[in-house]
């Protein structure tokens, strides 16, 4: 019992003490830790290219010949490097005018470029055009040059035309509201109701080829006049003498 007792109390007296000496060894051991860990140098500084023009909202861009507005584009993300003079866009969407600025086609594709003067637009991406007369062009890309105001492409392209004909074919080139066009190459196409507009187009051809050659009215040859002649006296009676000076 004394025995007990007596070893109670050192383990009360030493307690506190115990507890003490824990929290300093633990204390030391963290510094030991944060001393060893490894400490970062700082990375050297980094140059990150950026664009010297950059719109993300809508932006809209007008061409003007003489006055006149020759088409204008509209798009929603526009940037421009510094050692460049293209301007890139995406998407595109081109409303093209006439010589008295009035609408007359439009245009849209997934991205484009052209340059800060305007001398040339290049649309790619499921290309889409409008003409003034109905007609849809499809195409892998098109590009309009300022110097002879045409749309050219050399890829694959499709046209509907306002009748429903389908056409398609290798190389398109168009004046730039889209009025004139043609397919240069392997041109093959769909028509509606070919044999009725065919027998149509004869009977046009023939009813012009009338109007334009009139039948010559049927005129009666006329006779030339007789000079006049002196009737011969009845026989048996003599001639009539002249009548002569006295």
């Amino acid at each position: 019992m004394f025995v007990a007792q007596f070893l109670q109390n050192i383990q009360n007296t030493l307690a506190p003490a115990f507890r003490l000496w824990s929290v300093f060894a633990c204390a030391i051991l963290a510094v030991f830790l944060l001393g060893c860990e490894e400490i970062e140098e700082p990375k050297p500084w980094i140059r990150v290219e950026r664009p010297q023009m950059l719109f993300t909202d809508t932006t809209l861009l007008d061409s003007y010949d003489k006055g006149v507005l020759n088409w204008r584009l509209k798009t929603a993300y526009l940037e421009r490097w510094a050692d460049k003079e293209i301007v890139t866009v995406r998407p595109v969407f081109v409303d093209i005018y006439d010589s008295i600025g009035e609408r007359v086609a439009f245009l849209r594709a997934d991205s484009g470029s052209l340059d800060m003067t305007f001398t040339y637009v290049y649309a790619y991406g499921h290309v889409y055009a409008l003409t003034p007369k109905g007609a849809s062009v499809r195409a892998d890309s098109l590009l309009w040059n300022k110097k002879d105001n045409l749309v050219r492409t050399a890829s694959y392209v499709r046209v509907v035309s306002e009748d429903g004909d389908v056409l398609q074919g290798v190389g398109f080139e168009s004046d730039a509201q889209f009025d004139n066009w043609k397919i240069l190459s392997n041109v093959t196409g769909i028509f509606q109701d070919a044999a009725k507009r065919m027998k149509d187009e004869d009977k046009r051809q023939a009813e012009a080829e009338r109007l334009s050659n009139p039948p010559s009215s049927s005129s009666q040859a006329s006779k030339p006049a007789s000079s006049p002649s002196r009737k011969a006296p009845p026989r048996g009676l003599p001639p009539k003498p002249k009548a002569g000076k006295p």
